[in-house]
Formats: C-alpha cells, sequence, structure tokens
C-alpha cells in the first residue's frame, strides 16, 4: 500500500493515459508538456509564484492605506486587455482542469496521475492572480521590483509551455485543447509585462494616503489621522515584501542591541496602524454601529473584535494553511528516499529532485509559519491595546456603585493579567482548526501506509480525545475559580500596599499578612490543580502518539498486514510531525480557557454602570449667564432605592461671580451635594447644571506621581507669571527652597513626600492656576494652619468674577460670603448671608455657639480683637527663623523603577531552582524526559534493524516496542508530575518571601515606590511565576534535548554530515546569543513598562473624581495610551526578534536536513538499511520543528524569568527593626506612666537627605496633654513618626517610661501607642471589622464606643448594624465620619499614650468640641500629643511643644506662651482668633 504515494503523483506504471507512453524522465528526453517531470517543475513554478503573489496580495489587504477617490488610479488600455485576457485564460485552465477530472473517473473510474490535472489548476490559479496583482490592483512601491520578478518568471514558464505545445503539435500532428492553452500562455504573459513596464499602473502619480487607518472620518479621526514625525518609527512600516519576510527589518535594532545595552530610547515606536489610539477608536466605531443598527440587542464585544481583526485574521490563516499542508506533504518525501533506497526510482535523478523540492517545501513551511506566528502575535498586541484602552477609558466613567463592586486592585488586574491573556489567544487560534487539519491529513497517509489498521490509530485518538474532555472541563472550573482567588488575594494586598503607614501605626501588619496568607493558601491550592489539569492534560498528549503506534502496528499484526520500512517510517514520521501540534492541543485548551474566563471578566466590566449624570457642565459663552450653578432636585441619591436619598428638596442658584459656603454637621450631605453638581451622583431626581469650566479641592487631596510642577499646571500651558503668582498666593514659595530640586523635585504617589498641608496648598494651586469660571472646594483649609488658612482663603475669596462654592467647618471663615448654605439631614435648612442667618436661624446660632465654646476663654476673643488685625504675614515675617537648607546633591526621591541590565546568565534560574526541592524537581524531571527520548530512539532502532529481520518474530518485535512504550508513558507521567510539585513549591516559596520582605520594608520603601511598581509583581509577575514558569523551563530543556537526539541520529547514519552539523550548531549558538543581546533586555522593558501602565491606572483610579472635575479625561486617556503603547513597542520588537531568530534557525535546519537527504542520494546505500534511512529521515523531518518549539520556548523561558527577576528584587528589602526583641520585651502594661523623654533628637529621612529634625529636646510627664504646633511643613508628622518609628532617628533618643525606644520591637512599640492619624483610612469590610480587626472586643464595647464617637445613630439606620458594608477606601463615608471610625478605633484600644495627628480636621465645630470632651474623660490619665492647626484644640493641654523648620522654639503652658510678645505659639493663636474676631464683628453688624 505504501508504493502508492509516488504513484498518486506521478503513476509510473502509465505515466500518461493519453499519450500511452513510458513517463519520460524529462524535456531532454521528449519534450513533452505533459509529461510527469515536466508537469511537476512546472507546479512548482507555480507554486513558488502563489506564493510570492499570495504574501503580496496579503500584505495590501492587511494594509491599512487607502485612496482616496480624487486619487483614484485610472487603467491604461494594456491594463484593462491584459486582465481580461489573462483572466479568461485563467478560467480556461480551471475549466479544463475540472472537465479532465470528470473524464478520467467516467473513463477509468480514477484521477490518478495527479499531475495531469493538478498542473492545470495550477496554472488556472497562478495566472489568475497575475492578472488580479499585476494589472488591476496597483502594487505597493515597496513590492514593485518583486511583482515585475514573478511576471519575468511567469513569461520563461510560458516560453516553455509554449515552445514544447508547439513541438509535440508538430511531433503528432495534433492539436489538443491544453496545447492552445498553452500557446496563448505566450501572448499573455507578453501583456502582463507590457501592464507591468509601460502600463500606468504602477507610475508614480496616485499617491496612496500614507499611515492613515481610515479614509471616512471617526470619533477622533482629527487626532488619528495625524502623520508622525517622529523618525524613530519602525522600519517595519516601510518594509518591503522580502524585507518583511526575512525580518530584515529588524537587523539595526539588534545590531544595536549587540554593540551596547539597549535603552528606551533606542526602541522604535510602533506603525500608526499598531497604535493603541488606532485600533480603540476602530472598536469604537464598530460598536456605535451596532448600538446603531439594533438599540435593543447588547452589541458583542467579541464579534467587534473579530470583526475589525477579520482582514489579519484571514492573512495570518492563510499563511497557516500554507505551513500545515506544507509539513503534511514532508512524509511522501521520505517514502520517495525509501524507494530509491530499494531500488525503485521513478526516473534516473530522482533522489536530486526530490532534494531540491524537499529544500523548497521546508523553507516554504518556515516562511509561512514565520508570517502565521508573526502576525498572530501582531493581532494579540492590537486586541490587548484595544482592551487595555477600553479598560482604562471606562474606569474613568464608573459610577459609585460599580466602585464598590470593582476595587482598584481588580481593574489593575483586568489590564495587567487578563488583557494580557486575551493578547495571547490569537497566537494559538489557528493551531485548534489548522492541528484539526494537519491530523486529518496525516490521518490521510497513515491509511494509505497501514491501510485498515487506522482504525486502532483512530480509535486511540477518539480515546485521547473524550480523555481530555473533562479535563478541559475541570481545567476550565479551576482556572475560573483561581482567577477569582486570585481577585481577593489582589484586592486585599492591594489595600494592605497602599495603605501601610496606616497599618504600621495600628501594628496590624501581622494581622493583614496572616489574612493575604490565608486567601493564598487557597489560591495555591487552585494553582496545583490548575497546574494538575494541566500537567495531566500534556501527559495524555504526549502519551497518546506512542499509544496510536503502538495500537497500529498491533492492529496491522493481527490484520496480517504485511509492514516494510518505507511504510512503517512514512507512518512515524507523520506520528512525529503530528506529536508536536497534539502535544500543544494542552496549551491551546489552557489558553482558550484562560481568554475565555479573562473575556467574560473584562466585558462584565466594560458593561458595568456608569455615570449618568456627568454631563451637567454647560459652555459658558456668553458674559450675562444668569447663574453659574444650577440645582433643583427634589431627591439626590447615591442609592437607586429613593427611600435612601442622601439630600432632599434642593434648589440652589449660584450667580455669577458670587461667594457660597456651605456649612453643617458631619454627614449632613455637603459632599454629597457638591458631588451632585459634578455630576457624580447617580440618581438626581431633578436638574443639575454648572455654567463654565470648573476647578476643584477635594476633601482628601489628591496627588499624581510627577513634579510638583506637572501637579500644578496639570496640562494646562506654562504661563510664568501666573505661575509664580500661584505658588505665592498658595505659600508654597518657602516649600520650595525645601525641597532639593525645588517646583522639579518628585513627588511620591498620594504624595507620600508630602505634609497633609503641603498637599493640600497643591491642590489648591492647581484649581487656581486654571483660571477657571467655578471654583469647587470641599473644605481644603482643614489641613493647614491658621496663617496658611487665611492667606489660601484670602486668594480664593478673592478671585474677581469667579464663583466659588466652598464647604467648610471653620466658622470663621463664614463672614467674607455672599451667601452661607446651613444643611441639616440632607437639606439646605436655610440660605442667607451671616448676618441674616445669625439673626434668624437657631441652628446656625448654635452652630458658631459651639464654634465660640472651643475657644476656651472669652478673653482670648477680646485680646485678638484689641489687636487691632496687623497683618499676620508681616508679623510672621518679623519672628520667623532663618533657616537655608541645602539641595539634597543625592536623587529624587522617586527612583526608576530597577531593572537588571546585560546577560544575568543562570542567575535567575538559579534563584528559582532553589526554592522549595526546585533543584531536585528539575533534575527528576530532565531524569523521566532522558527515559522518553531514549525510549524513543530504542524503538525506532528496533523497528529499524528488526523489521525485515524475519528472524525475530512479529510479536516479539511488537511486544519490546510495547514494552518501550509504558516505560516511556511512566517517564512522561512522572516528568509532569515533577513539574507540577517544582511549579507549586517555587510559586509558594517565593510569594511567601516577597510577602514577608513587602510587610517588613520600612516607609521609606513605600514613600520612593509607587505602588503601582509592587503591585505589577505581585499580580501579572506572580501569575507567571505560578503557572507558567516550570513548565516553559521544563518544555524548553526537554525540546532542546529532543534537537540535539536528532542531530545525533543523523550523524550516526550519515556520519559526513557532522563536518556540517558542528558548524551550524556554532552558527546556532552565535545567533542566539545574538539575539539574547537584544531580546533580553527588550524583555525587561516589557516588564517595566507594564509597571508604569499599572502605576499610571491605579492613580487615575484614585483621582478620577479630580480628572473629571477638571474636564481632563481626554488628557489622562492619551497619557494612558502612550504608555500602553510604549509597552506594546517593546512587546513588538521582542516577538519580531524571536521571529528574526527562529527563521535563521530554520534555514540552518533546512540545510541539514537537505544535505543529509543529498548525503542519502550520494551514499550507495544497500536496500537493508532502508530502516536506517527511514528512521533518519523520520527524525530529521521533525527537526525545525523541535527547533521552533526550543527557541520559542527558550525566548518564553527568558520572558518569564524576567518576572522571577522583578520579583526577585523586591525579596529582599532591607527590613526595618526586628518586631520583637525578646531579650528587652517591655511588661505588657507598659507604658503604665505615658513618660516622654525626647533626648536631642535628630531625623532626615535619607543619608543624602537634609535634617528634617534638628536638636528636638523636651520631656512630655505622664499624663500631660501635649499640643504640637508649627507651620505646615515644620516638621510635627514627621515628630510622630518617630515616635511610631516609621523614621529612625538619626541621632538622640526617645526614652518612654525608662525604654528606649529604638531597643524595644517594633510590634510593643507600635501596639502600645494609640493614634489617631491624619489621613483617615477604612478597608473593605464591615464596621466592626474596622474598628476591631483583632476581634478582642466584644458587640456591646464596640456600640458604646460608637456612641461615644457620635456614629450610632448612623450605623444603625443602616439594616446590616455593625455588618454594615465599608468599601475599599471607606469612599460609602463622609470624611467626618471616617475620622470618627478613627477616633472609635483610638478608643476600644485605649493606650496610655494616644497621638492625634489632625484628628478633627474635617469635623465640624459641634461634633470636634464634644469628641475633645470625650477625649478629654477618655483618656483623662494618659498622655496624649495633639498635633492641630486648630487653636481651641491645644489651648486646654497642659503644654504646648512649637516647632519651627524642624527645631523646637518653644514648649511650656499656652497661657504662658500667650504673653510671650515674641511667641510662636502666640502669633498663631493671634492668626487664629483674629478670624474668630472677624466673625464676631460680622455678627453685631
Amino acid at each position: 500500500m505504501g508504493d502508492g504515494f509516488w504513484t498518486l503523483l506521478i503513476c509510473s506504471y502509465d505515466c500518461s493515459t493519453e499519450v500511452g507512453n513510458e513517463c519520460s524522465t524529462g524535456f531532454v528526453d521528449n519534450p513533452n508538456p505533459d509529461s510527469c517531470i515536466n508537469n511537476i517543475l512546472v507546479i512548482a513554478a507555480d507554486i513558488l509564484l502563489l506564493f510570492i503573489l499570495l504574501c503580496i496580495f496579503v500584505c495590501k489587504i492587511s494594509s491599512k492605506k487607502v485612496i482616496p477617490p480624487s486619487e483614484s488610479q485610472t487603467f491604461s488600455p494594456v491594463s484593462i486587455i491584459s486582465a481580461t485576457f489573462n483572466a479568461g485564460l485563467a478560467l480556461a485552465y480551471l475549466g479544463f482542469g475540472i472537465w479532465t477530472i470528470f473524464e478520467k473517473v467516467n473513463a477509468g473510474q480514477t484521477v490518478l496521475p495527479l499531475h495531469g490535472w493538478l498542473v492545470l489548476f495550477f496554472q488556472g490559479f497562478a495566472w489568475l492572480l497575475l492578472a488580479f496583482t499585476t494589472s488591476i490592483n496597483k502594487p505597493q512601491p515597496q513590492h514593485v521590483v518583486i511583482t515585475k520578478s514573478c511576471l519575468i518568471l511567469s513569461f520563461f514558464i510560458a516560453i516553455f509551455l509554449c515552445g514544447s505545445s508547439i513541438w509535440e503539435a508538430i511531433v503528432d500532428e495534433e492539436v489538443s485543447v491544453k496545447i492552445v492553452l498553452n500557446i496563448f500562455c505566450f501572448p499573455g504573459s507578453i501583456l502582463l509585462l507590457f501592464s507591468a513596464f509601460q502600463g500606468n499602473n504602477f507610475s508614480e502619480g496616485g499617491s496612496e494616503i500614507q499611515n492613515d487607518a481610515f479614509y471616512m472620518p471617526l470619533q477622533g479621526a482629527d487626532i488619528i489621522g495625524e502623520i508622525s514625525s517622529d523618525d524613530n518609527v519602525t522600519p517595519f512600516a516601510k518594509a518591503g515584501l522580502w524585507s518583511s519576510i526575512s525580518f530584515w527589518w529588524l537587523n539595526p535594532l539588534m545590531t544595536k542591541g549587540k554593540q551596547k545595552i539597549l535603552e528606551y530610547e533606542d526602541i522604535p515606536q510602533l506603525r500608526q496602524d499598531d497604535q493603541a489610539r488606532t485600533w480603540y477608536y476602530i472598536f469604537m466605531e464598530q460598536l456605535n454601529k451596532q448600538k446603531e443598527r439594533d438599540s435593543s440587542v447588547k452589541p458583542s464585544f467579541l464579534s467587534i473584535i473579530f470583526h475589525c481583526q477579520r482582514k489579519a485574521i484571514l492573512t495570518s490563516g492563510l499563511f497557516a494553511l500554507i505551513k500545515t499542508l506544507t509539513t503534511s506533504s514532508s512524509p511522501l518525501f521520505l517514502m520517495a528516499f525509501i524507494k530509491i533506497i530499494e531500488g525503485n526510482a521513478a526516473f534516473k535523478y530522482e533522489g536530486y529532485a526530490l532534494t531540491f523540492g524537499l529544500f523548497v517545501v521546508k523553507i516554504l513551511e518556515s516562511l509561512s509559519e514565520r508570517q502565521w506566528y508573526f502576525k498572530t502575535r501582531l493581532i494579540g498586541l492590537q486586541v490587548r491595546s484595544l482592551v487595555s484602552a477600553a479598560i482604562y477609558h471606562k474606569q474613568l466613567r464608573l459610577s459609585n456603585a460599580a466602585k464598590m463592586t470593582y476595587s482598584p486592585g481588580e481593574i489593575v488586574s483586568y489590564v495587567t493579567v487578563d488583557a494580557y491573556r486575551i493578547g495571547e489567544f490569537p497566537y494559538w487560534f489557528h493551531q485548534i482548526w489548522t492541528t484539526s487539519l494537519q491530523l486529518c491529513l496525516s490521518l490521510l497517509i497513515v491509511y494509505f501506509s497501514v491501510g485498515l489498521a487506522i482504525a486502532a490509530a483512530l480509535a486511540v485518538l477518539i480515546l485521547s480525545a473524550l480523555a481530555s474532555s473533562p479535563l478541559a472541563k475541570l481545567q476550565h472550573k479551576y482556572q475560573t475559580k483561581l482567577m477569582v482567588a486570585q481577585n481577593r488575594r489582589l484586592k486585599a494586598i492591594t489595600e494592605a500596599l497602599s495603605n501601610m503607614k496606616v497599618l504600621k501605626l495600628y501594628s496590624w501588619e501581622t494581622n493583614f499578612k496572616t489574612l493575604i496568607e490565608g486567601l493564598r493558601t487557597e489560591e495555591l491550592k487552585l494553582v496545583y490543580q490548575v497546574l494538575s489539569q494541566k500537567g495531566y492534560n500534556m501527559a495524555l498528549f504526549w502519551a497518546s502518539p506512542l499509544f496510536v503506534s503502538a495500537a497500529t502496528f498491533w492492529t496491522c499484526y493481527f490484520l496480517g498486514f504485511t509492514l516494510s520500512p518505507s511504510n512503517v517510517f512514512t507512518f512515524l514520521a507523520t506520528l512525529r510531525l503530528v506529536q508536536e501540534p497534539i502535544r500543544l492541543t494542552a496549551d491551546v485548551f489552557v489558553a482558550f480557557i484562560e481568554a475565555k474566563v479573562s473575556f467574560s471578566r473584562i466585558e462584565k466590566f466594560l458593561d458595568a454602570q456608569e455615570l449618568e449624570n456627568r454631563h451637567t457642565r454647560k459652555e459658558s459663552c456668553a458674559t450675562d449667564v444668569e447663574q453659574s450653578i444650577l440645582c433643583r432636585s427634589s431627591e439626590i441619591s447615591w442609592d437607586t432605592n429613593p427611600s435612601k436619598a442622601t439630600l432632599r428638596s434642593i434648589n440652589l442658584v449660584v450667580k455669577p461671580g458670587e461667594k457660597v459656603a456651605i456649612c453643617g454637621e458631619v454627614g449632613y450631605g455637603k459632599s454629597t451635594l457638591l458631588a451632585a453638581i459634578l455630576g457624580e451622583v447617580p440618581c438626581i431626581n431633578g436638574i443639575v447644571q454648572v455654567y463654565g469650566k470648573i476647578a476643584y479641592a477635594a476633601q482628601s487631596a489628591w496627588i499624581q506621581t510627577g513634579t510638583m510642577e506637572e501637579n500644578i499646571l496639570f496640562g494646562s500651558a506654562m504661563d510664568n507669571v501666573r505661575y509664580q503668582e500661584t505658588l505665592s498666593k498658595c505659600s508654597l514659595v518657602k516649600d520650595l527652597e525645601m525641597l532639593p530640586f525645588r517646583d522639579l523635585t518628585q513627588i511620591g504617589e498620594r504624595g507620600v513626600n508630602l505634609s497633609g498641608g503641603q498637599k493640600q496648598r497643591i491642590q489648591l494651586a492647581r484649581a487656581l492656576y486654571q483660571n477657571a469660571d467655578v471654583y469647587i472646594l470641599d473644605d481644603p483649609f482643614s489641613a493647614v494652619d491658621a496663617h496658611t488658612a487665611t492667606n489660601l482663603f484670602n486668594v480664593s475669596n478673592n478671585l474677581p468674577l469667579k464663583t466659588v462654592l466652598l464647604v467648610t467647618h471653620q466658622v470663621d471663615l463664614l463672614p467674607a460670603f455672599n451667601s452661607i448654605l446651613l444643611m441639616s439631614s440632607g437639606k439646605i435648612l436655610r440660605a442667607a448671608p451671616y448676618k441674616e442667618l445669625l439673626s434668624s436661624c437657631e441652628e446656625f446660632q448654635d452652630l458658631v455657639r459651639a464654634h465660640h465654646d472651643t475657644a476656651g476663654c472669652e478673653r482670648q476673643v477680646e485680646n485678638a480683637s484689641n489687636r487691632q488685625y496687623k497683618s499676620s504675614q508681616v508679623e510672621i515675617d518679623e519672628v520667623k527663623t532663618e533657616v537655608q537648607h541645602k539641595e539634597s546633591l543625592g536623587d529624587q526621591l522617586i527612583k526608576k523603577e530597577e531593572i537588571e541590565t546585560g546577560d544575568t546568565g543562570f542567575k535567575p534560574y538559579i534563584q528559582y531552582l532553589k526554592q522549595r526541592k526546585g533543584c531536585l524537581y528539575f533534575s527528576s524531571s530532565i531524569f523521566f524526559h532522558l527515559i522518553f527520548i531514549v525510549g524513543q530512539l530504542i524503538q525506532s532502532y528496533w523497528l529499524a534493524s528488526k523489521l525485515q529481520d524475519y528472524s525475530v518474530s512479529r510479536v516479539k518485535l511488537f511486544v519490546v516496542y510495547t514494552m518501550i512504550m509504558f516505560i516511556m508513558s511512566f517517564g512522561v507521567l512522572l516528568r509532569f508530575f515533577c513539574l507540577v510539585e517544582l511549579g507549586c513549591g517555587a510559586s509558594k516559596s517565593i510569594f511567601e518571601t516577597l510577602l514577608n520582605s513587602l510587610f517588613r520594608a520600612p516607609m521609606l520603601f513605600y514613600d520612593s515606590t509607587p505602588v503601582g511598581r509592587i503591585l505589577s509583581r505581585v499580580s501579572n509577575d506572580m501569575n507567571i511565576v505560578n503557572l507558567e514558569v516550570a513548565f516553559k523551563l521544563g518544555i524548553s530543556v526537554g525540546s532542546t534535548l529532543m534537537t540535539y537526539s536528532i542531530y545525533i541520529v543523523l550523524v550516526l547514519i550519515t556520519w559526513q554530515i557532522v563536518f556540517l552539523i558542528i558548524p551550524m550548531i556554532y552558527v546556532t549558538l552565535l545567533l542566539q546569543k545574538y539575539y539574547f543581546a537584544s531580546a533580553t533586555e527588550l524583555m525587561r522593558m516589557n516588564g517595566t513598562t507594564k509597571s508604569a501602565l499599572a502605576s499610571h491606572l491605579a492613580e487615575s483610579i484614585a483621582g478620577a473624581l479630580t480628572i473629571r472635575a477638571f474636564g481632563e479625561e481626554d488628557r489622562f486617556f492619551s497619557k494612558n495610551l502612550e504608555f500602553i503603547d510604549a509597552n506594546a513597542s517593546a512587546d513588538f520588537n521582542r516577538f519580531s526578534a524571536n521571529e528574526w531568530l527562529i527563521e535563521r534557525l530554520e534555514l540552518l535546519c533546512v540545510i541539514i536536513l537537505s544535505v543529509s537527504a543529498l548525503a542519502i542520494t550520494l551514499i550507495q546505500f544497500d536496500a537493508s538499511s532502508s530502516g536506517l534511512i527511514g528512521m533518519a529521515l523520520s527524525f530529521g523531518l521533525s527537526l525545525n520543528v523541535y527547533v521552533v518549539v526550543s527557541v520559542q520556548f527558550q525566548s518564553m523561558l527568558e520572558n518569564s524569568m524576567i518576572s522571577v527577576e522583578r520579583v526577585e528584587q523586591y525579596m529582599h528589602i532591607p527590613s526595618e527593626a526586628p518586631e520583637v526583641i525578646e531579650e528587652n520585651r517591655p511588661v505588657h502594661s507598659w507604658p503604665t506612666v505615658g513618660k516622654v523623654e525626647i533626648h536631642d533628637l535628630k531625623v532626615r529621612y535619607r543619608p543624602n537627605a537634609p535634617l528634617v529634625l534638628r536638636g528636638i529636646n523636651c520631656i512630655i510627664e505622664g499624663g500631660y496633654k501635649i499640643g504640637i504646633v508649627g507651620r505646615t511643613g515644620s516638621g510635627k508628622t514627621t515628630l510622630i513618626s518617630v515616635l511610631f518609628r516609621l523614621v529612625e532617628p538619626t541621632e538622640g533618643r526617645v526614652i518612654v517610661d525608662d525604654h528606649d525606644i529604638c531597643k524595644v520591637g517594633l510590634h510593643d512599640l507600635r501596639s502600645r501607642f494609640g493614634i489617631i492619624p491624619q489621613d483617615p483610612t477604612l478597608f473593605s469590610g464591615s464596621v466592626r471589622y474596622n474598628l476591631d480587626p483583632l476581634s478582642k472586643h466584644t458587640d456591646n464595647e464596640i456600640s458604646e464606643v460608637l456612641e461615644k464617637c457620635q456614629l450610632r445613630e448612623a450605623i444603625q439606620e443602616k439594616e446590616e448594624g455593625l455588618d454594615s458594608l465599608v468599601v475599599q477606601d471607606g469612599t460609602n463615608w463622609s470624611m467626618g465620619q471616617r475620622q470618627l471610625f478613627c477616633l472609635g478605633r483610638a478608643l476600644l484600644k485605649r493606650s496610655q499614650i494616644l497621638v492625634l495627628d489632625e484628628a478633627t480636621a474635617s469635623m465640624d465645630n459641634a461634633t470636634d468640641s464634644i469628641l475633645q470632651k470625650t477625649i478629654r474623660t477618655g483618656f483623662a490619665d494618659c498622655t496624649v500629643i495633639t498635633v492641630a492647626h486648630r487653636i481651641p484644640t491645644v489651648m486646654d493641654c497642659t503644654k504646648v511643644l512649637a516647632i519651627s523648620d524642624g527645631r523646637l522654639v518653644e514648649y511650656d503652658e499656652p497661657m504662658k506662651l500667650m504673653k510671650n510678645e515674641g511667641s510662636l505659639f502666640g502669633q498663631l493663636v493671634k492668626e487664629y482668633w483674629s478670624h474668630t474676631a472677624n466673625a464676631a464683628i460680622h455678627s453685631d453688624d
């Protein structure tokens, strides 16, 4: 049956049924155009033409270039005649081919030989494509040369066909249809040449529009249509056909990477066709079209993406088809070679023809596969970019309710994990059908090899498929659960990392770390299940070809089918070629499952509820607008349930230039009213409109990573005069002098290297610089001292023709406003000027009275009133201490992300393998794989040597074969078991070390490291460590060993090629070294740019309200697109470099295989060696497959090891001091007295930074109430940080109850102190969890504390009570309520030392007064240290500690300090009470 292969094509027993002669060997013997060899040559030439023309055609249809109608090309008469004539000729060939098949079937019930009619089809298709490509479709300039070369080749083919046909007609004295068609080829080719060289379709005119994604304008087409003037665009944008096919355009970058370590500026930018903006707008255009077509049907995001990428998918599919067909044809060559060895050559030089044919087929296979993979990678990159852009754009519009569902950590993971998984899927997409097609073609070959024994092969394959089905379902199930578990873990760790300062202050790190470890344990169980299912799948698919071969051979034995080297090794070669696609089926399943789960998650997120009232603002075109703000609404609610409305009966009209204040107690809806005006509240029953440009200052300042200048400009153009005025007005000039790089100093994430007051002043400067029409200020003065508050208020209140809406608790500011809104219980109780309210509204009188009561005594008001309100700025200038701060010579606080450079060798591999018996499991996996390789070699040699030895019984032959098969299968199973254990063990160990390192890192690390960098490591990088590294490591090593085993086989059979293989291996190593010099840096840049993308996304999520308020969504979206493109550019060049390398290595493999085939032809082997020849070629045909897999997995492994490198960077962060020092543990009741002694305390944040505290000396007696005052940025918060050892003293000591705090463990120290921090922080969970996360207190104790904190009523209103929901960051509670939560924590803890760092800044005076009394009562015997900007807060303190520029300038009783005319505290008191006196004077008026 095996002899039929060559017969199928040439039918040697009857080469031509029409002629009836023996098959001639070619034109030399007989110039018959219908001879088998001539037909094969014509077919080969046509295949070459088709491949080149298809490449040109594919490049053209995949190009985004569009010719505008005005410049559409015109066709010359020559072009029209050429196209018409050659298209007709092509159709005639195709029609005659079909007629020939019917004639053969009717005459002889067969279609053999194939070459007789195949040549007609190939000629028809080739001529049709020539006519279409050259005559009708204008080729791109870079394709003109190759197109003309094709026409010249077609001309020579036509000469050959025409000449041989004329000769045959003369000799035979008859003319057939085929002869006529062949003769007509000659004039057709002449017309094509005329069309090419003289026709105007190749002229220079009619130039195309370059770099346009679309001709018709889209949304944002003005942006898309811009032609980039940047010269650093990838050469791929202008690459010709040959350069694209050979990746020659990448050579400059590869050369540069070899000469130097690549940096970001060395990486070419993407073509405009591949940029995120282009694909996002394509996606949005298609989405809008679907919505317009049928608004009732929910658009399918997947179908839209497929529609956008349909051309690229078809193009890559075409290359995949060519690759599959060429691969499947390889075993035919093996059979022909064995026939030659057996003496059954079809013609004299068949061996040389087969060698040449094998070379051509393998080259085609290589080129088509490279283009397939490259184009699918490019599709994946484009899809990933548009999905990432869509996610970012969505989060800017996400509603408040949706934000409670989707935490920032989850949204970041959608980009860093899910979008990347979706981007990986196109690479695997065509594997789904090409594997099936290759399997069908292989089964066809198997049928011709072993006949009905194919039933056994089919049975095993079907059983394998059935066995894999439940495994795939389990894989999907566990993968889905794993992603949910990863989200939970990521959400918890994001919350912990973002609020690490609070965790350290409360000494909750251990508790949160335990919580994360618990979530990680659940995740690890699922990681093990996923890896196990993957291992079982891979073991099944690796073992199934072994069972197929054994079952087939036994079936042949029972059927009595005679096996020969020809059919056996053809069968084995086919099986070996299909083996790799079958093995990859497991990866395809995993990729499909991961992409499906990721896509469903992202699609659900993109369908989430958006802000419904975003479009509240109106353009203010006229100067005579009647109102700046209009709000008439019966109900305003954060909840869709109208019974839970936050505000009711709101009727607000603010005229242009009017200054309006909003006041009221905590939780009465002040911030909600501002949010409604900004369009943030989802449910508004009424109308809200704002006219003109808005500037906004939030209650909690949002500072973005970057310089101070960038934060203030916020996208506006630099106006130096206005900029300097803004700095001066916002009291930032002195801060600039203190900063090492002035306004170019890098501000850390969330403003970590700024004080609370500095952050507020920067965000107010941001608002002022915008020169807006409407200023909406949500209590921005609460975190600054009275003097600064005065200056800031005067600036904001003296904006001519500007509308100001201010929420404030500072009653002393109210008289200056045109109108005051008094809010109570979600309603505007009264709206009137200050004097009218004070005289007629009892509730407002209570508010003012509470403010006066907070003063402590009326004498101070009187004193302040009698001072005639001198300019406080002049007085401060007289008394302030002049301290010159040296500029730091060090670097910026926010460092560039650390990356490894150059070749790190085996360092990351050693780091990975040293985790949890990693070396043992890895070595074991290699050992079991070697068993598999050796078994495969022994199996093949056993068949090759014994198949023709009939002294060995067939039973023995197959029993030995089957025993080896079982040993190999067992080895495969154990190998993957070892890889699963390696992956799980390393993942567990690495994460434990990483988590411990992060939680033990000092605050300086978090101050200088954006959280996004850390999140990218604990999310995407850890995901790679979890699921990918172990298997990629095992497969890359295994495929490399398989490659070298093939080299060994080839050398053993044809030893002469050892002289070729050795230099080829050397060249291979050189190429890999050349490649890795660039590729490694590209992989690292891919990781760092991904971190930057994650950081920007996380930061934008936190500041979405501010971004929307300023109307800066487009600018931030554009910035995000730049981050996406930067990451995509590194990734694009990375996978292009991978294809560049593989293509060159495959060429080496083709040379080795072709030379081996040539050696077999030249060396006179006897027939007994046919088995060994079959063995050598069956292995050799799969050489390029294993080389590709080896290099691909080595590249993917290198990429994955970058993740190990990146995680390793944070696994050994220098840690804080020990949590517990056993030899110096204080007693459980420490501190019992609360005495604090500070001796010569000096502090600097970094070794090269200037001193922040400069020799503080003081003693705080136990039970004292100490108030710490000073200007913003004077060092008050730093002193508190030292008490908790967030910052270690540079010099000096702090002693608490006879214990030096630097000698006490951090847990013992922080757990004994109580604190109410400046920034109130809540965690996702319940009310109970936020008050008592350690579960040390009963519900009754918690309820009592809530009563004291004025929170009991608010919580009782909620159905769940203490189990009421608190979302991440507590955004569903007001700022004041969050501070009340923090007070509740302190009351529950009841520490002997309590620190209040601006604890009541966001509370109204009445609530503040009650809480101050609560603190005095609850902590009567405790030492209370209060940092405050509100002077009444510290007036009843035992002593006041005044700090200026890091020095203690005063420390005495408040009344004594006030009597001192030069006292800093006295100045602060005077400033504060001057405002109170102003309020009193206004009220008297």
